[in-house]
């Protein structure tokens, strides 16, 4: 009977509702459940990814391609480059949140202070950087044709194998075409903003421009997207209907329009956990700059806020591993 009783006392202390279950508080214990919930929801996530890949693997765009811009280096070719810094930096700032965990719980405020800024300062740079690739992305460089059945079409210079951009070789034609809207269209019509570049001065520059070639979407064996023969580009190039540049919801300059859905939301769920620990981080850098953890005598808040953060940055590197490596 002791001993039945014993283990029901120790339950109670575990479940019951105590203080702190499993020697862990209850503020702990709870960032703990949300964070294995938000990793069940980034795995749903990564999971539809996966199978919308493996699907359309052979339109899927090449992220070497898609990802190769340096800032303040215009046309150089950098695939990966500026991805793999800004995970380099977010992990690095985690590394800089476990310092700040341990110099809470040596009680040393003024170094907490300085890992916490640093750690604000990373998280700060990851999410404008995040923000720039979101621009270039948006923005496109190139610029493609989409088909009536949505299939994309580029450009690349027979000469060199290097993608050509619709803007140096579109011929530049008269027209007064604009946006309908409620006062220059039709009433019951809207649409979105028009390309700068018409559909028939492609096509003429394409026609007049005989080093260029057509580059489908489709994959061939080598793994490298198909180039036509100039003959069957220049048949080919009649199905185009419409001017595609960059990256939306709608249409994608760089493939499967798959491929910009999950981006925008994948990573502006991510971009989004990384801004809101940004913000926790800056009301907690200054909690400890006024001395609210040493009043309480301990800094656990920041050891929970640096639980969530760590998180953030693992997540980071899987969405890196399924979205820019895989």
């Amino acid at each position: 009977m002791d001993a039945i009783a014993r283990e029901h006392s120790e339950d109670e202390s575990l479940w019951g509702g105590a203080n702190k279950p499993f020697e862990s508080s209850y503020g702990k214990m709870m960032m703990w459940f949300f964070i294995v919930s938000d990793a069940l929801t980034f795995s749903g996530f990564l999971v539809a990814y996966s199978f919308s890949r493996f699907k359309n693997i052979d339109s899927w765009p090449i992220a070497d391609e898609v990802f190769n811009h340096f800032p303040f280096l215009h046309g150089v070719d950098a695939p990966m480059y500026y991805v793999a810094l800004m995970t380099f930096i977010l992990i690095f700032s985690s590394v800089t949140m476990v310092l700040a965990v341990d110099a809470g719980h040596h009680m040393q405020k003024a170094r907490v202070a300085f890992y916490m800024f640093l750690t604000i300062i990373g998280g700060a740079i990851f999410v404008g950087s995040q923000a720039w690739e979101w621009k270039n992305f948006i923005k496109g460089e190139y610029g493609a044709l989409e088909t009536k059945g949505g299939q994309i079409l580029q450009f690349v210079n027979a000469e060199t194998g290097k993608r050509a951009p619709i803007k140096e070789f579109a011929l530049e034609l008269p027209t007064e075409r604009v946006t309908h809207d409620g006062s220059n269209g039709l009433w019951f019509r809207n649409e979105s903003k028009i390309s700068e570049i018409t559909l028939l001065e492609v096509k003429s520059g394409f026609e007049k421009n005989p080093n260029l070639l057509i580059r489908t979407e489709q994959l061939n064996a080598e793994g490298s997207k198909t180039v036509l023969s100039r003959d069957d580009s220049l048949a080919k190039i009649q199905s185009a209907t419409i001017v595609v540049e960059g990256a939306n919801l709608i249409r994608n300059e760089y493939g499967n329009r798959l491929f910009a859905d999950f981006f925008f939301f994948i990573t502006g769920f991510h971009g989004f956990h990384v801004f809101s620990g940004v913000v926790i981080n800056i009301i907690i850098f200054f909690n400890v700059l006024i001395g609210t953890y040493e009043k309480r005598g301990h800094y656990e808040m920041v050891e929970k806020v640096g639980l969530y953060w760590h998180f953030v940055d693992l997540v980071w590197v899987f969405v890196f591993t399924f979205f820019y490596l895989v």
